[in-house]
């Protein structure tokens, strides 16, 4: 779309970099998957930096995958793009007859190129059908939850997926309206929740709800084990897994497992802390604000 190019700017690209590259960019051999392609801003860093690594481009939009495709065709045999989910990390692996797979970059949450499409449902900010599905295949939208969970099911994902607090309250309101005519659009949705528990404030008090139904469409918590475990399996000895995540219950999420995978001596755990967006970057890009990297060597 019309969009400027620092939308689609990705995250933490440097860092991914050089903890992917492992300190030696010029002789790093092997494999590289980007879990999530996206708009290929990663991959196109990775590509450009580690000239004897090929890359693995997955994602599971197809929309997004044409967007990549081109992008990416000047590195030309370097790379094969598959339409994957995490889950279906291994079986890409295998399809493109990769041997020696020395990193993986998993990026958890909605393409900027999602967010900002205002027809797949992701925003609050723009009006579309209740979608949110990230691969098209999926059978259950954000409005069949919505319109079809019972009450007590929707104030646990808000409140567990998420960490909403008023979730009781946002469900409740949800159940009531829905009552009257079902939910089939983001800024009903959106208004609903606003109403409910009152104020405008930043952020919207919208963000954790669309965010928890984001999740369970896709159902990304199961996707993401999926994704560390296929990491587990495939990466050679000290082959790096790199994740960033864009809210604090992923992160701990992501620490649990580095650490618990360090105290079974399977992962070297490389970031003590999770790594933010530099100053400059965060002055550049806004969507840096929220992002964590933290990165783990396979033992």
């Amino acid at each position: 779309g019309g969009a400027s190019r620092s939308v689609h700017e990705p995250v933490l690209a440097a860092e991914v970099v050089r903890f992917l590259g492992a300190e030696r960019p010029g002789e790093l051999e092997g494999w590289i998957v980007d879990g999530t392609l996206g708009a290929g801003g990663h991959s196109r860093a990775l590509l450009a930096a580690l000239p004897r690594v090929q890359l693995l481009g997955l994602d599971q939009d197809p929309e997004i995958l044409a967007h990549a495709r081109e992008s990416l065709a000047p590195f030309g045999r370097r790379v094969q793009v598959r339409r994957a989910r995490f889950s279906q990390l291994g079986s890409a692996l295998e399809a493109v007859g990769a041997r020696r797979v020395v990193g993986i970059l998993l990026d958890i949450g909605a393409s900027s190129l999602q967010l900002d499409s205002a027809n797949r449902g992701f925003s609050f900010l723009a009006d579309g059908p209740l979608d949110m599905r990230m691969d098209p295949e999926r059978e259950r939208t954000a409005a069949d939850i919505v319109n079809g969970w019972d009450e007590s099911d929707l104030a646990d994902l808000f409140f567990y997926e998420v960490g909403e607090t008023r979730s009781r309250k946002i469900a409740r309101a949800i159940v009531d309206s829905r009552r009257r005519a079902p939910f089939q659009r983001t800024l009903a949705l959106a208004d609903v929740i606003e109403r409910a528990v009152g104020g405008s404030g930043k952020p919207h008090p919208a963000t954790r709800v669309f965010q928890a139904l984001r999740r369970a469409v896709n159902e990304e918590g199961d996707e993401l084990l999926a994704g560390r475990a296929a990491a587990e399996e495939w990466l050679v000895d000290g082959g790096r897994l790199a994740v960033i995540s864009f809210h604090s219950g992923e992160d701990a999420e992501v620490k649990r497992f580095f650490a618990q995978g360090a105290t079974e001596g399977r992962w070297d755990v490389l970031t003590r802390t999770p790594v933010p967006a530099s100053r400059e970057e965060l002055l550049r890009n806004r969507r840096s604000r929220s992002a964590l990297l933290r990165v783990g060597a396979r033992v």
